[in-house]
Order: structure tokens, then C-alpha cells, then sequence
């Protein structure tokens, strides 16, 4: 196997763990120096140690992955049983039918449609004591389009302040996918457009959503959190939100809204795992920051990383309408 030290990226990884070598006099010791080598030596045969067996144990061949490995992927980024957001949802989805956010009729219509919604389902929509949010694949839409109106409705500076009103982007706060593509509100959708007093945050609450806001992408257009133009953009605004608003810290915030990111994004998420792997890195051990930025999650970053694998099959999702 080709010695990983000599990509100059592993190079560079080298570099920040061991740093540059100390200037010394000429008078110092040499064994000094010769201590701070054998240090980085230690340092870098872990590092080729831990690749040569985080490749074996992901059966790297070839620059691909094999399938059994992409089940183990599938089952660490898109856990069966979901993943318990930290957040309660509380009474949120009934404020949003008894404010007009939500025209429950139509919610429900929609999903006969998709062989309906079990009695959880009707519970985030209607119930008062709602306990912490959960995703899976099976509900991954469902929450899409509860923090959709959440998100949409939910009064905050960010929509009334931020790129969503900047004349450059039309000037026309309505036209955006995820302002007129939202039909499942009772009347015109721009009623309902940050009216509704729901998540009050305090002015260092605000501060971190609109920080970690202009962090986090989606693979389905170049656009961050912070300019939520279509529903995924305004769903993890409704999130961010709700988890400012009880204390959630900032890297809890990142962890959660790649969770969400990757079950509604499942296709992406899977491959830029698979590229991870090949870079030996573990999806465990990834940024959860790093993966949400620009250079993965955009659509020009994630377009960047697919010529690096061998795509993951189709397993939907990803679509920007309710």
C-alpha cells in the first residue's frame, strides 16, 4: 500500500499535530531534537497504522468501498431506528394548525396520498405534551415539512432582516420555493410569512442561530441556512431555532442538523461518507461542522465529491417540495 505520508495533505495533518520544529541555538542539544523527531515518527506510523486498518475493515479496493461496507455506512449515517433530536416538540404542531401555518385538512390529504400517517404522526400535529422529535426514514418528510411551517412561520429576523428580502435575490419575498411552494397553509402562504410569535430567543439565542445558520448548506442548491429559499433551508431555520430556544449548544446544534441533513438528504449523505472512508476518516470522527460547510453540503462542494466515488444507489429523498 502506498505510504500515506506522502500526500501532502497527510503531510500537512503531520504539521498541525506536531507542529513546526522549535527554533533552537546552536548550543542546545541535539538530543532534543532528536526526541521531538522520534515523537513525529510515533505520530506518523499511528497515523499509517490506523489507515492501513480503517482501509482493511471498509475493504477498500480500487478507490471504491465494497457493498457490504456501504451497509455498515448506511446503518452509521441513516440508523434504522432514527435518531432522537434534542428538542420537544411540545404543542408546536397544534400553534401551527390553530394559527393557519398548517391547514391540518390539506396535511392530512396529502399524506392518504402516501398511505397516510400513523397515530405519532397525528400526535406532532395535534397533541399538547409532544415529548423529544424523533427521525427516521420512514417520517424524514413529515418532520421536513413540520419545520417547514415552523420555520416559515415562526417571527424572526432572519426572514425579515436577511437575504430572503434583499432586492438583488427579485425583491419578492413570495416567489422563493419555500415561501409560495409551501400550499399546505390555510390561505396565501405570505400570511403566515415570520407572523407568528412562536420560539421567542433572546439576543444571544439569535446570535447562534444566525451564526450556525450561515454554516450549513444543502446539497440541493449553493445556498446556506442563513437565505432559506427553499424548504430544506427553511425547515433547519425552524430547528435551529426551536434548539437556541432550549439551550441546545452549538455543537449539539451542528450534530442534530447533520442527522436531519442526511435522512433528508440520504443519496448525499451516503456518498460523502463513502468519501470520507476513502480518505480514512470515519463518519464518527468527522466534523460534524465540517461535513454541514460549503466545501461538502452545497450543491457545487457535493458535485465536487461525487467525481471521487462510486455513487450510492438511489434511495430517495432530496425533493424540494412538501
Amino acid at each position: 500500500m502506498e505510504n500515506k505520508t506522502s500526500n501532502p495533505e497527510d503531510k500537512q495533518v503531520l504539521h498541525e499535530i506536531c507542529g513546526s520544529e522549535p527554533a533552537m541555538k546552536p548550543e542546545e542539544s541535539i538530543a532534543k531534537k532528536n526526541y521531538f523527531l522520534g515523537i513525529c515518527i510515533v505520530i506518523a506510523a499511528s497515523i499509517i497504522g490506523g489507515a492501513l486498518v480503517f482501509s482493511t475493515r471498509f475493504e477498500v479496493n480500487g478507490g471504491n468501498i465494497s457493498a457490504k461496507a456501504m451497509a455498515e455506512l448506511e446503518k452509521t449515517v441513516l440508523p434504522y431506528t432514527g435518531v432522537t433530536l434534542p428538542v420537544t416538540w411540545n404543542d408546536l404542531g397544534k400553534q401551527l394548525v390553530d394559527n393557519g401555518s398548517i391547514d391540518s385538512k390539506k396535511f392530512e390529504e396529502l399524506y392518504s396520498q402516501r398511505g397516510g400517517f400513523d397515530d405519532a404522526t397525528k400526535k406532532l400535529l395535534t397533541g399538547t405534551n409532544n415529548g423529544k422529535l424523533v427521525i427516521t426514514k420512514n417520517n424524514a418528510n413529515i418532520v421536513l415539512n413540520l419545520l417547514w411551517a415552523l420555520g416559515l412561520a415562526n417571527k424572526n429576523d432572519i426572514l425579515e432582516k436577511g437575504p430572503m428580502t434583499d432586492k438583488k435575490y427579485g425583491g419578492d419575498v413570495g416567489k422563493f420555493a419555500s415561501t409560495g411552494g409551501w400550499t399546505l397553509a390555510v390561505g396565501n402562504p405570505m400570511n403566515h410569512y415570520s407572523r407568528h410569535s412562536m420560539i421567542p430567543l433572546t439576543q444571544e439565542q439569535q446570535s447562534l442561530v444566525e451564526n450556525v445558520s450561515k454554516n450549513i448548506y444543502r446539497p440541493c442548491c449553493g445556498n446556506s441556512t442563513y437565505f432559506p429559499d427553499c424548504n430544506h433551508g427553511m425547515a433547519m431555520l425552524g430547528l435551529l431555532e426551536l434548539m437556541a430556544s432550549q439551550g441546545v449548544n452549538e455543537a449539539d446544534m451542528y450534530k442534530a442538523a447533520l442527522a436531519v441533513n442526511s435522512y433528508w438528504f440520504p443519496d448525499t449523505y451516503l456518498n460523502i461518507a463513502q468519501y470520507l472512508t476513502l480518505k480514512n476518516i470515519s463518519w464518527e470522527d468527522a466534523s460534524p461542522k465540517g461535513i454541514l460547510a460549503a466545501e461538502y453540503s452545497s450543491a457545487q462542494g457535493y458535485q465536487a465529491i461525487l467525481k471521487e466515488v462510486q455513487p450510492a444507489p438511489r434511495s430517495g429523498g432530496g425533493s424540494c417540495g412538501a
